[in-house]
């Protein structure tokens, strides 16, 4: 049951970076009904921001949850071989409990974060959806469809199936398909998984030109790259969550609409030595933010930590260190809220309240000569006090809502069990 409470004489920082100084802020059935200098605060819990700062909360805009029952297992190996002897491998043992305590494990990480919410691209979606009841976090499901799997219509199946039963049946929850990549879902498969996507009004959530590599070697077999073969298959009539881009061309944007929006995980690109690519010199001419990959390459579920690289990287590669701005990089943070259809992302009377109330007085923040530069370049978890999701509090004080000891408690008997079953036989090669 939702509260009404007000956040009181905290500073705001917008979605576009602007502050406003000791504001009132009313919040009632979850929303953001009124934001004044004074005002009467009978009927309401008055939570006391003096000092503090409050923004709008973060989004994870690529994620496989449940891959944080494997942090740490396929470390310092080539891109190739953590997917095919590693990743995949061990996944084709994982059972669907373990992935249930996955999401939970990783939904924690993520609200100690102040990620409110993810867009998750993994299979087994029943169980990530059940977590993310539980936990009380927002996610965007998509069913992962390996469309060269023997099983293919099967998936398909079971992902149109859990759409049409769990659609609209939670305010916190959205669902769409993912079709893992084109080269996974080629040609006449990926229209088809599109198709049933536009038949029920829904998006997808895709794989794309993660490596050099994958480019070239569509250019070899079809003749297009993943960018045109997505936009053949319809992929931009419906609302389309690309996973890295890394190596899209300018000449590539063409086929592209506001549609689409770019997830960059700079974290993964540098683990896995997976190049530059574009995305930096492309930055401006895309709708992109950040997500974080799952935590088996990126060992964190942190976008304010993606961005922080992103930014870093950019000023680097491009020599210009005045390039990559703070405002920018916060703004891009913020887009993540456009991507996802939750009414999100604003400090706005009538949005839901999601949100991060920041104590920078702190010695990893202090001083505070820019609020935003405090944040994007020297804060973390700690300094995150409390994080709102649609009005109520899943971190108080620096603590979570969550048992986090049962989590971990769970958690790590799975992980002895990873460990005793060993790796198994990957259904899929990269």
């Amino acid at each position: 049951m939702h509260k009404n409470i007000i956040l009181k004489n905290g500073t705001i920082i917008d979605h576009n970076g602007n502050s406003s100084v000791n504001i009132l802020i009313y919040i009632s059935n979850g929303k953001i009904t009124r934001i004044c200098k004074s005002g009467d605060t009978k009927g309401y819990d008055v939570v006391d921001c003096t000092g503090y700062y409050i923004t709008p909360s973060f989004v994870n805009l690529h994620a496989h949850s449940p891959m944080n029952i494997l942090k740490g297992i396929a470390e310092d190996v080539n891109i190739n071989d953590w997917f095919n002897k590693k990743v995949f491998p061990y996944e084709s043992k994982l059972k669907s409990y373990e992935i249930y305590w996955g999401t939970m494990l990783a939904s924690a990480e993520m609200i100690n974060n102040g990620v409110t919410a993810f867009a998750d691209h993994y299979f087994s979606q029943e169980f990530v959806y059940k977590a993310v009841e539980d936990i009380g976090i927002r996610a965007d499901i998509a069913p992962t469809i390996f469309g060269l799997s023997d099983d293919y219509k099967t998936q398909l199946k079971n992902s149109e199936n859990f759409i049409c039963e769990f659609k609209d049946k939670n305010t916190k929850i959205n669902l769409r398909f993912g079709p893992h990549a084109p080269y996974t879902c080629p040609g006449e498969i990926l229209k088809e998984i599109i198709d049933v996507a536009k038949t029920l009004n829904v998006g997808i959530h895709i794989h794309v030109s993660e490596t050099k590599e994958q480019v070239e070697d569509s250019l070899k077999l079809t003749g297009k790259t993943p960018i045109e073969i997505l936009s053949d298959s319809g992929a931009f009539d419906v609302k389309v969550i690309i996973a890295h881009g890394l190596w899209i061309d300018e000449s590539y944007l063409r086929f592209i609409n506001n549609n689409a929006f770019f997830a960059i995980c700079p974290k993964t690109y540098m683990k896995l030595s997976m190049g530059k690519g574009n995305i930096y010199e492309l930055k401006d001419k895309i709708n992109y933010s950040f997500g974080t990959d799952g935590a088996a390459s990126s060992n964190t579920l942190s976008p304010l930590e993606q961005a922080r690289l992103f930014a870093l990287n950019g000023k680097f590669n491009s020599g210009k260190a005045e390039n990559f701005e703070t405002f920018e990089i916060w703004k891009s943070l913020m887009n993540a809220h456009n991507a996802l259809d939750f009414n999100t992302g604003k400090i706005e009377e009538g949005y839901d309240a999601d949100l991060l109330i920041w104590d920078l007085n702190m010695v990893n923040t202090f001083p505070v000569y820019s609020p935003l530069t405090s944040i994007i370049y020297s804060s973390d978890s700690n300094n995150i006090k409390h994080t709102m999701v649609q009005g109520e509090f899943l971190k108080y004080d620096g603590k979570l809502k969550a048992d986090v000891n049962s989590i971990i408690e769970k958690v790590s008997d799975i992980q002895k069990n990873i460990v005793q079953r060993g790796i198994g036989e990957s259904k899929v090669k990269y």
